[in-house]
């Protein structure tokens, strides 16, 4: 049977979508409260990334089981809209995508890491796609902070084309302008739900999949 994400998403939070106009600031804070925490306590050791490969439920797992990588955020960037939501998001109505954004320590994993992490977990050939989701809000896209970070993402692009890897590649690279944190139940989801249709059939066997193909990358504990 094939699970579609949006509507296993919207099943399972329909209740709150139709009150999420009036719940919304609330969600947006206790995010908010997840990410200061964190940056109040590391931001001075920390470096911060930004990429975009479909679910963020499933790309939020991924990068977290990366050796180095301290915590994930899921959130939204790459549109024009301020303060997004998941519907607008969900809706294609923003420009956005379903972003993370990554902490890690870069004496343990650097940006060119993190970089072929994100080739080797997902399918950057098919555009505004990963599997049975589909639309802008699931492009593969690299938000880079500087010319280094853009320099990184084009030369790995390039060695992948090269080295015959995949017949094409449709990521797209851009300046990173904006990050909108994505409402709290969002947040490591994957983990506090491991018995929705679509993290077991999807967001699991994706991880999994990443897991066995980069070992060498995982968290020891």
């Amino acid at each position: 049977m094939l699970y579609f994400r949006c509507y296993s998403a919207m099943k399972q939070h329909l209740a709150l979508l139709v009150i999420l106009l009036s719940t919304h600031f609330f969600a947006q804070q206790t995010a908010v409260k997840k990410e200061t925490k964190l940056v109040s306590t590391r931001l001075d050791t920390l470096q911060t990334a930004y990429f975009a490969s479909g679910c963020f439920w499933c790309v939020e797992a991924i990068f977290q089981s990366v050796e180095g990588v301290h915590e994930v955020i899921s959130g939204y960037s790459g549109g024009k809209e301020k303060n997004p939501t998941y519907a607008s998001v969900s809706m294609g109505q923003t420009g956005h995508a379903e972003t993370v954004k990554i902490y890690y320590d870069s004496t343990k994993v650097n940006y060119a890491n993190l970089v072929g992490v994100f080739f080797d977990s997902h399918d950057p050939t098919t555009k505004n796609q990963q599997g049975a989701d589909r639309g802008t809000q699931y492009r593969s896209a690299i938000f880079y902070m500087n010319a280094n970070e853009q320099k990184i993402a084009k030369e790995k692009i390039t060695s992948l084309l090269s080295a015959g890897i995949f017949p094409k590649i449709t990521t797209e690279l851009s300046a990173f302008e904006a990050f909108y944190l994505a409402e709290e139940y969002h947040q490591d989801y994957e983990m506090r739900n491991p018995t929705n249709g679509y993290v077991k059939n999807v967001s699991i066997p994706r991880l999994n999949a990443f897991k066995k193909k980069r070992p060498e990358v995982l968290k020891k504990d």
